[in-house]
Formats: structure tokens, C-alpha cells, sequence
């Protein structure tokens, strides 16, 4: 007969023994998601005018389990936020972006991915994506160092077929511009509330303050004027001049008294660099190739000019043939976050659709 001391040892080795089973975790599936710091030191960049410093800070989402296994690969977006909310970090320190990730790939609105986010300001504002002598070279930041750098460092495979980019008002922008220009190394583009697609309602030179971008003593200045600020980043992007201190551009208009006066040359070189519709001849076949196309706006943004080139670039598409998704919504603008949000409802099942993201698939390199 088992003594009643001997009873309660049984009892305390038995529950020491479920406690310690319990407490080990049962997968490294369980494991929460990760977002990582990365820094990337641009050739590009680093001899630009405007003051940019080349060290480019990111992150990186990994979703839970991306440990796990040493030969598991996943499918990649690229994500250009609005550079207007002051930070590419914004959107995961203020809106839970990881959780929201997180949760999408538990309910299954989207397999397992890896999104990078990247600083890709100037001084001023956005970058606006592209190749300048003031700002430095971003379009080959991106292309020639990032996509490698990502491809390199991180479990992604490595094929235009598995590489998304998605963005946000002036993120919008380049994410088309991108997917125009470079079908080859991004395979499909989600553009929400895009700018810049083409000319509004206004004409766009009557917009800023001359006087503040022709009197400027430094680049502060520029910065007098929220609107204005937004066009000295456009031509630091599309009319650069490094040789015109301290915006280093061109400027395509003046003006004199109450009348404006243009430089038609100018405008015409910014305009075909500039709006996207200018583009469309150029880069439909492109635009063509790439696996889905789709960007959105909503009809109550208080800038009207917005919603009218949406509307007028769709319809353009159109006339060229690009195949395309378009979509006015009657929403609150800068809706996006969130489980009701734009991204969670509408551009991450896009790329559920799009991406591969069978690594088993031999796709190859780039």
C-alpha cells in the first residue's frame, strides 16, 4: 500500500512533469511575427546635392514562422507609404501594421509574406521614386540595391512573379511608375488614391507660390508653404538643376505682378516626365506584361484635382489597351488601416491572387 506521503510525492512529480510539458512552446509556427531594422548604405544616392544622407533606414515584416524552416521561401511587396505622415515607419508604429499582417495570414486573406518598407525622403518630402541630379539616383536605389539587398539577406524568392509593390497617395505614384518602367523585376502593382496620374482640374502652375521657391535663400524656405513645399519636391525630381543652389531646379514658371508666366519648354519637360498619363504611349506594352494592375481613390477627397486625373488616367489606360483594374469608392479618405481598411480588405487579397508563392515553384533569378 502506497503510504499518503508517498501519494502527494507521486502527485508533485506528475504536475511538475505537466507544467514543464506545458510550458514548451508547440511550434515555432506560435512564434509572433517580426519586424526588423535594416540600413542600406546607397552608391546612388550618396553624391546627390539636396543634402540626402545615403544611409536608407527600412523594415522588414516577417510573419511568424519564418524561422522555422531553413528552405521555406516567401513572396515579397515593396510598400511606399505617403511620405506626408513623417515617417516610413508610421504606419507600424501608430496603426499596428504588423498585427493587422498577422491577421491577415491567419484568416487566410493572404499566405505568408515578407513586406519592405523603406525611407525614401529627401529633405524636403518625397523622392517622388525617380533618377535626379539633386536628389540622387532612386529609381536605381531601388532596382540596383534594395530588391538585391532584400533578395540577399532575406528567405524571398527572387522572381518578379513573387515580387509585389503597393503604395499610398504619392507611394501610389511610384508604385506605377515602378510597375510601368520595371515589369520585370515587380509583377503586379496596387496603387491606392494615387497622385500625380495626370492634370486635374486647376492648372497645376497656378498652385504653388512663386515668390517663395524664387526667393528661397535656403531649403527651409521652401517649407513656408505645405503646398508649395509638395511642387519644390516635384521639380527637384523632374526639373532638377544642381547647379541652382539651394533647390537645385528649374523653375517653369514666375511670376510678375498678378500675371503668371510660363516657360512652355519647362512645362513641357515636366509634364512628359512628370504625369503619368504622359507615360501611357511609352509603357503600355509594359504595363501589358505585368501579372494585375489595380489602383483606387475615393470620390471625397477634398482635392478634387485627385479624383478627376483618376478618372481621366482609367479611361486613357483604356484607349491604350492596358489592362487594368480601376475603382471609385465612396470612403473617407486615408481610410486604409485597419481590418476595414483599403489594405486589409482589398490590396492584400490582390496579391493573395497574384503573387507565387508556392516555394516549391522553380522560378528562377532575375
Amino acid at each position: 500500500m502506497i503510504s499518503k506521503r508517498m501519494r502527494v510525492s507521486l502527485f508533485l512529480a506528475l504536475s511538475c512533469g505537466l507544467a514543464g510539458m506545458s510550458a514548451v512552446p508547440a511550434s515555432s509556427d506560435s512564434a509572433r511575427s517580426q519586424v526588423v531594422e535594416r540600413e542600406l548604405r546607397s552608391k546612388n544616392i550618396e553624391n546627390n546635392k539636396a543634402g540626402v544622407d545615403p544611409v536608407r533606414k527600412m523594415l522588414v515584416y516577417l510573419p511568424a514562422g519564418y524561422d522555422k524552416s531553413s528552405s521555406q521561401r516567401y513572396p515579397v511587396i515593396y510598400f511606399l507609404p505617403n511620405p506626408f505622415e513623417a515617417s516610413y515607419r508610421f504606419d507600424f508604429d501608430h496603426r499596428d501594421a504588423q498585427g493587422l499582417f498577422d491577421r491577415a495570414i491567419a484568416k487566410g486573406v493572404i499566405n505568408r509574406f515578407i513586406l519592405v518598407a523603406v525611407d525614401m525622403n529627401t529633405p524636403l518630402g518625397s523622392s517622388w521614386y525617380v533618377n535626379s541630379s539633386a536628389t540622387g539616383n532612386w529609381e536605381d536605389f531601388m532596382i540596383q540595391e534594395l530588391v538585391p539587398y532584400i533578395d540577399a539577406n532575406f528567405k524571398t524568392i527572387p522572381h518578379r512573379d513573387s515580387r509585389g509593390i503597393a503604395g499610398i497617395f504619392i507611394g501610389g505614384y511610384g508604385a506605377i511608375r515602378f510597375g510601368m518602367r520595371r515589369p520585370d523585376v515587380f509583377g503586379s502593382v496596387y496603387a491606392m488614391h494615387p497622385v500625380g496620374t495626370g492634370t486635374g482640374v486647376r492648372t497645376s502652375a497656378a498652385i504653388p507660390k512663386w515668390d517663395i521657391l524664387a526667393n528661397a535663400k535656403s531649403m527651409d524656405d521652401a517649407k513656408k508653404d505645405g503646398v508649395t513645399r509638395i511642387f519644390a519636391t516635384m521639380f527637384q525630381a523632374h526639373l532638377p538643376n544642381p547647379e541652382k543652389a539651394p533647390l537645385f531646379v528649374d523653375l517653369l514658371a514666375r511670376q510678375d505682378g498678378d500675371r503668371l508666366i510660363i516657360d512652355a519648354k519647362l512645362m513641357e519637360r515636366f509634364r512628359n516626365n512628370f504625369y503619368l498619363e504622359t507615360m501611357i504611349p511609352q509603357y503600355a506594352d509594359n504595363l501589358n506584361s505585368l501579372r494585375g494592375f489595380k489602383f483606387d481613390w475615393t470620390r471625397t477627397d477634398a482635392n478634387f484635382d485627385h479624383v478627376y486625373a483618376n478618372q481621366s488616367f482609367t479611361r486613357k489606360l483604356n484607349e491604350f489597351g492596358v489592362r487594368h483594374e480601376a475603382e471609385e469608392y465612396n470612403g473617407a479618405f486615408g481610410a486604409d488601416w485597419g481590418v476595414d481598411g483599403r489594405f486589409y480588405t482589398d490590396a492584400l487579397p490582390f496579391f493573395q491572387r497574384l503573387l507565387v508563392s508556392d516555394r516549391h515553384k522553380d522560378t528562377g533569378h532575375d
